[in-house]
């Protein structure tokens, strides 16, 4: 099972959200950025570095806040850890998405995330989270 960390970057009520690009695998879908660990590596760890690598930020993981897994009809299965993100510093770039937005959480729905994450975008937009 591959093991993935994925942040929820907060600012003024709004969170972060990232668009594949259409040569990405399931292309065009909305996603929270993030990545996989590595061997070795530490979640917090993994998600600085995919944070830096994706976005040019030094983020201060905060607490962990969902942990769920997922299976495909594929077969693939993964496991996603989401971490609060409410501090970083650097000049946010857009290194490899398509699009960014910054979405309050009621509007996440409107969106066409990827398969994983819709409970969580279920979550935050009844305010569970």
């Amino acid at each position: 099972m591959k093991q993935v960390v994925a942040a929820l970057i907060w600012d003024k009520g709004k969170i972060l959200i990232c668009q594949r690009t259409r040569h990405q695998t399931m292309p065009l879908k909305w996603e929270f950025p993030g990545g996989k660990i590595e061997d070795g590596e530490q979640p917090r760890d993994a998600l600085r570095r995919e944070l830096d690598e994706e976005l040019s930020i030094n983020a201060v993981i905060g607490n962990e806040v969902a942990r769920l897994r997922h299976k495909y009809p594929s077969g693939n299965a993964v496991e996603l850890r989401f971490y609060d993100v409410r501090e970083y510093s650097g000049e946010m770039e857009n290194r490899i998405f398509r699009d960014l937005r910054w979405a309050l959480p009621r509007e996440l729905p409107s969106y066409d995330f990827l398969e994983a994450d819709l409970n969580l975008v279920k979550d935050l937009a009844e305010g569970k989270l």
